[in-house]
Order: structure tokens, then C-alpha cells, then sequence
């Protein structure tokens, strides 16, 4: 398995399974406008985002999502010269407690202890299989509670 680096958030919400990037790959404007509902007015200064908004290529790469362009766990890793929070004894610190995003935190809370254990590439390998739908073995994303396949309810997160 190819590991794109762009993709490992220092956070552990691994952009290889992210609705955003989906949505930006496969350039699909009705997915866009539906994760355009879900996050606008929700994250901190969202009231104007836009379709066009709806565009990532992960974490590290040079074309984020407007939210985590001015990522504090991000710059924090960055200062302290950690490639992520798996390196960082203060985890769970008040950056990851005040996540506004419940499930992106209760991800993060989960994937940060198991990235220590098992390092990235494994981390990563089990990331994108959790991310399968169990039903039909279509590929979904982060926060999927229905298969858009085969239409099956799904817990994945």
C-alpha cells in the first residue's frame, strides 16, 4: 500500500477517509452541497462557506479546507517538532478537548492511543479498512452512517 504523506493529519482524523477529499477527487458538486450543510454555520467562522469552500487534498498538502489551514493542533505538532499528537505526552491536551467538531474529537480520542501502538503505516492500513462498508465492501468515509451503496445503516466511527 502507497502511503500519500499529504494525507496524515497530525490530529489522527486521517484525511485518506475524509468526506472532504472524497468529495474534492472525485470533483462531486451534490456531495459537496451536502457536506456544505453539514459544516456550515457548525465550525468557527462558517457562515459564508460555500460549495467552492468544500475543497481539500489533506492535511499536509498546499490545498486545504479552510478549516484546517489555521489548524492550533497542527501548528502545535509543528512547534514542538512532532510529526502528530501520537508523539506528544500532554495527549489528550486542551486543543483536543475543545475540538468543535464531537466526532472528529471522539475520532481523534480513539486513533491517537492506537497510532502510538501500532505506528503510522499500520495505523493507516486499519484506518482505510474501518472505513469499508461491511454489507457490500463499498469504500466510505468519516462520519457515514449509511452505506451509499447498498443503503445499510453503518457505525463506523
Amino acid at each position: 500500500m502507497e502511503i500519500n504523506p499529504d494525507y496524515i493529519a497530525p490530529c489522527g482524523l486521517y484525511c485518506g477517509v475524509c468526506g472532504i477529499l472524497y468529495a474534492t477527487l472525485e470533483n462531486n458538486l451534490k456531495f459537496k452541497e451536502r457536506l456544505l450543510g453539514v459544516y456550515k454555520g457548525k465550525l468557527p467562522n462558517s457562515e459564508n462557506l460555500s460549495v467552492e469552500d468544500i475543497h481539500c487534498k489533506g492535511c499536509l498538502s498546499d490545498e486545504l479546507f479552510y478549516f484546517c489551514r489555521e489548524c492550533a493542533i497542527k501548528d502545535c505538532t509543528t512547534k514542538k517538532g512532532y510529526t502528530g499528537c501520537h508523539e506528544c505526552k500532554d495527549f489528550p491536551c486542551k486543543l483536543i478537548e475543545e475540538f468543535p467538531i464531537p466526532l472528529g474529537k471522539k475520532v481523534i480520542l480513539r486513533a491517537i492511543p492506537y497510532w502510538r501502538e501500532v505506528g503510522t503505516e499500520k495505523w493507516i492500513r486499519d484506518e482505510e479498512a474501518r472505513y469499508i462498508c461491511p454489507e457490500c465492501g463499498q469504500k466510505l468515509f468519516r462520519g457515514t452512517k449509511r452505506c451509499n451503496e447498498c443503503k445499510k445503516p453503518v457505525d463506523l466511527d
